[in-house]
């Protein structure tokens, strides 16, 4: 009997990976950049985190190949001290926990409703009208409306500590409804069938039914949109930042680290901004090349081999 490592070896979707040039360059320039984010405090050159090893005179200093750079900061400083590779580093890994944290909740909120909506019809109507007024509300009015509630109640240093989880909930209850109505579709169409039917006959209960039977059914719609969302909620995150609602500055995120150095972009600080930017930029564009991929892989009338 095969193992799973010899079947996945064997699959048609491997197959149509290792022959899609642009879908494996992604896929290494996104590995590359998840691991070395999360093995900053091994790779990083100085820890961002620790103030005893940041000297304020060194702010601002330009990378190593510029006049007036050191080659101990490769990419320079920030305005304050700062190593920017390290500080890049660690950034991008909470932009990263972010992006994912935030599309797990999306999708847990998302499947649960749509499930519900789809099977069970006598709450299609309730669970739908109340994702049309979620999608009324956009990201940034609840960010805004919470992040201004948390800060008042806890307070700068109290914000400071709950950034991370408070931005995956806020973006997370911002675009549960795109998983809502993807899955309810998928189960509007699953449960006329024939494999459902026969589970009905049989006595199984309608959540066996719904967790066992239909969900598997409906995960490849899923998966598409989970690509496309955590880039999506990457960028939720960095302007969030941009607006002063984000990560605060002593707990980096590619996206403050784009914001506090915008007002030195025309003071010849180019770097503190521009090198954030561009591997923001590069970490989105990898994941949708890899999401429209995926897309294109799962659904036949768009795949052409």
């Amino acid at each position: 009997m095969r193992t799973r490592w010899q079947r996945f070896k064997q699959s048609y979707m491997l197959y149509n990976f290792l022959r899609d040039p642009v879908a494996i360059t992604s896929f290494i320039i996104l590995a590359f950049l998840v691991f070395t984010s999360f093995a900053a405090p091994i790779i990083a050159p100085h820890d961002p985190y620790d103030s005893s090893t940041i000297d304020i005179m060194d702010a601002q200093m330009a990378p190593a190949w510029i006049d007036g750079g050191s080659s101990e900061f490769l990419l320079g400083t920030d305005a304050q001290g700062r190593d920017m590779l390290s500080t890049m580093l660690y950034g991008m890994r909470v932009s990263i926990l972010i992006g994912v944290g935030a599309v797990c909740l999306q999708a847990f909120i998302g499947i649960i409703v749509g499930l519900l909506s789809g099977y069970v019809r006598r709450l299609d109507n309730i669970l739908m009208r109340f994702a049309d007024v979620q999608l009324s509300f956009s990201t940034y009015m609840v960010a805004i409306f919470i992040g201004a509630i948390v800060q008042t109640m806890f307070g700068v240093a109290g914000y400071d500590r709950v950034a991370v989880p408070l931005l995956i909930v806020i973006i997370g209850l911002a675009e549960w409804p795109q998983y809502a109505r993807t899955v309810r579709a998928s189960v509007l169409a699953e449960r006329k069938k024939e494999y459902v039917e026969a589970a009905r006959v049989i006595g199984l209960s309608r959540i066996r039914i719904m967790l066992r039977h239909i969900l598997p059914n409906t995960l490849s719609p899923v998966l598409v949109i989970s690509t496309v969302q955590v880039a999506n909620a990457i960028m939720s995150e960095a302007a969030l930042s941009f607006l002063g609602l984000g990560m605060p500055i002593t707990k980096p995120s590619l996206g403050s680290l784009i914001t506090a150095g915008f007002e030195y972009i025309f003071s010849g600080s180019w770097w503190i901004t521009i090198f954030p930017g561009i591997l923001l930029v590069s970490l989105i564009l990898v994941i949708n090349l890899l999401g429209d991929w995926v897309r294109d892989f799962l659904n036949p009338k768009l795949y052409k081999g």
